[in-house]
């Protein structure tokens, strides 16, 4: 495992995400992440998997010292009370005494979190994936992160799908500094404006989505790449995130074959000619991916 740093704090920089993992297969993933080595675990109170991930963790003997467990306020714990009340009871769920690094899952502002900025303007999304937007301001959801901080119930405060105006003025809003944006980042998506900001600004970039949902999988393009060093188009659009300052990345994996290979990044790395090879952005086959990861079949 590698590690990278960020206002002085060491992150694994590759983790483990956990969105769309539920009951015993959730448990077993992370039990057998852990147990490959990984140290950095993505969880959220919106993916009703918390428990899963604590009983995991409790099964396994890593040192609570070694990891880096990540969670996200829902959509309903935004004003100060709610998200007080929602990191304890995420506590509660975890087992842990305290996380590393919560995050505001997504800006109050957005219709279609982490989805509506990247989707053509003609295609419509059913209803069941629009949650209504917030009348909470960030300032105040900030405020109660700052209180848990200062309680030693969270070591770091982060923000997720904030594109570069947001997260300027969240860092403004924020008392204590915002350690993380958490944002949809792969070959397709081209974050080069945020990225920029956050290595200016010394704020981690952890890309979520990173084989935009399998899209990268069949990439011809990075099959070509990955010939040369015998590895697979995944393990091509992985070791481009990692290869980038200020970036880390939690793919989600649930077999051991998955879970083994996404390790498998870290003994070869990209020329500046296949750096930027790989980067083809493409809002269409970004759209593409969302609208897999939500399809119910």
């Amino acid at each position: 495992m590698e590690y990278l740093t960020v206002q002085g704090v060491e992150i694994p920089s590759l983790g483990l995400g956990t969105w769309r993992m539920e009951g015993p297969e959730c448990r077993r993933a992370v039990s057998d992440a852990l147990d490959l080595g990984y140290r950095h675990i993505d969880t959220a109170q919106a993916y009703g998997n918390e428990a899963q991930v604590g009983d995991a963790i409790a099964e396994r003997d890593v040192d609570r010292d070694d990891l880096f467990v990540a969670t996200k306020l829902d959509g309903d714990h935004r004003a100060y009370d709610d998200v007080v009340d929602g990191v304890e009871e995420s506590l509660d769920r975890l087992g842990l005494d305290s996380v590393d690094l919560l995050y505001i899952h997504w800006p109050n502002d957005v219709a279609v979190p982490g989805v509506d900025s990247v989707l053509p303007d003609w295609l419509e999304l059913p209803d069941r994936i629009k949650p209504d937007a917030a009348s909470v301001s960030t300032a105040e959801t900030l405020d109660a992160m700052q209180a848990l901080r200062e309680e030693g119930k969270i070591d770091h405060i982060g923000v997720s799908n904030f594109g570069v105006d947001r997260l300027r003025a969240a860092r403004k809003y924020a008392d204590a500094p915002i350690l993380a944006d958490q944002v949809q980042y792969h070959p397709y998506w081209d974050q080069s404006e945020l990225l920029d900001y956050c290595q200016s600004e010394d704020v981690l970039l952890a890309a979520y989505s990173p084989l935009a949902q399998g899209g990268v999988l069949h990439d011809d393009r990075l099959a070509r790449i990955g010939r040369k060093y015998g590895k697979s188009p995944a393990q091509v659009a992985l070791r481009w995130l990692l290869q980038q300052e200020h970036v880390a990345t939690i793919p989600k994996a649930t077999s051991h074959a998955h879970l083994e290979a996404n390790m498998a990044v870290f003994d070869f790395e990209l020329t500046d000619a296949e750096m930027l090879a790989v980067r083809q952005p493409s809002k269409l086959k970004t759209a593409v991916g969302i609208l897999r990861g939500q399809s119910p079949f």
